[in-house]
């Protein structure tokens, strides 16, 4: 599992590495695995409230900056304490060519994914 998170943060770095700003690339794909996981802990209260408990208050004001914090902090330690990023960078450009283009595909439907379902339980959680 820790595996297949840094290979996410890799994929991102490497689309942000192509964009035409190169200028802190790491910490865009940072924000984007923060994003990604605030997307799938948004989506997992959303349907609490839908299925579970309608008038359940949980999800909101400070209980999301509260997650929004340790999911930062827990990055910030992951990739960015004494530049770790810049080995996970390294060991995975030695991928084969191959392995990484699957690797990109099932990176794309995940993040496809979950940014679909964050979408669809807002749609359905608005519908009530």
């Amino acid at each position: 599992m820790k595996k297949a998170y840094y290979y996410l943060f890799y994929k991102l770095y490497k689309f942000s590495e192509a964009a035409p700003s190169r200028w802190l690339s790491d910490w865009k794909a940072s924000l984007a695995t923060d994003l990604l996981i605030l997307f799938v802990f948004s989506s997992i209260i959303n349907y609490y409230k839908i299925f579970l408990n309608p008038t359940s208050h949980i999800g909101e004001g400070s209980l999301m900056f509260v997650t929004i914090a340790i999911i930062s902090v827990w990055n910030y330690f992951i990739f960015h304490h004494e530049d770790k990023w810049k080995d996970i960078v390294r060991d995975f450009d030695h991928l084969p060519k191959r392995k990484n283009r699957i690797g990109s595909w099932v990176v794309f439907s995940v993040v496809l994914i979950i940014v679909s379902n964050f979408l669809l339980s807002f749609y359905l959680y608005y519908q009530l």
